[in-house]
């Protein structure tokens, strides 16, 4: 087999519709259009566009509060990760987490959650602690700073 023998399976290459190239192209005129109409025209409306009456989402009430430009994100790290990752007295802050593959991300910043069991001394410096995972590190023997 040569390159110059090379060529597309049968189906695979389908020619583009040529559109208002004359008759005998058989999409010529109005080019599938059809006659005058919204839809004939150029830059014809969205699909929510409702001929002009309010659309939607406008007669709708609009109810509650939303504070998510200022929201914070905080990447989640369970207390059992910890133990699972790090070895007795270690430093954990947000590089060892991500360099551990724990957190890809540190976003707004960590939060270690409670779930699980810790049994390691460990220095966790992170953005926030739930009650719980601060309980167990300190049980632990360890201490839970917030950065």
């Amino acid at each position: 087999m040569k390159l110059y023998e090379l060529s597309p399976a049968d189906g695979s290459r389908k020619d583009s519709k040529r559109k208002g190239r004359g008759a005998g192209s058989g999409n010529g005129k109005t080019a599938g259009y059809g006659h005058k109409g919204q839809l004939a025209r150029s830059g014809h409306k969205p699909p929510y566009f409702e001929g002009g009456q309010l659309p939607l989402i406008r007669r709708l009430p609009k109810r509650g509060f939303t504070n998510a430009v200022f929201k914070k994100e905080f990447a989640i790290v369970n207390v059992c990760d910890l133990e699972r990752k790090f070895e007795a007295g270690a430093v954990v802050n947000a590089e060892a987490l991500v360099k551990s593959g724990l957190v890809k991300k540190p976003l707004d910043g960590i939060k270690v959650l409670g779930n699980g069991e810790l049994s390691k001394a460990l220095t966790v410096q992170v953005a926030a602690f739930s009650a719980s995972a601060k309980e167990k590190i300190e049980k632990a023997g360890g201490k839970a700073e917030v950065v």
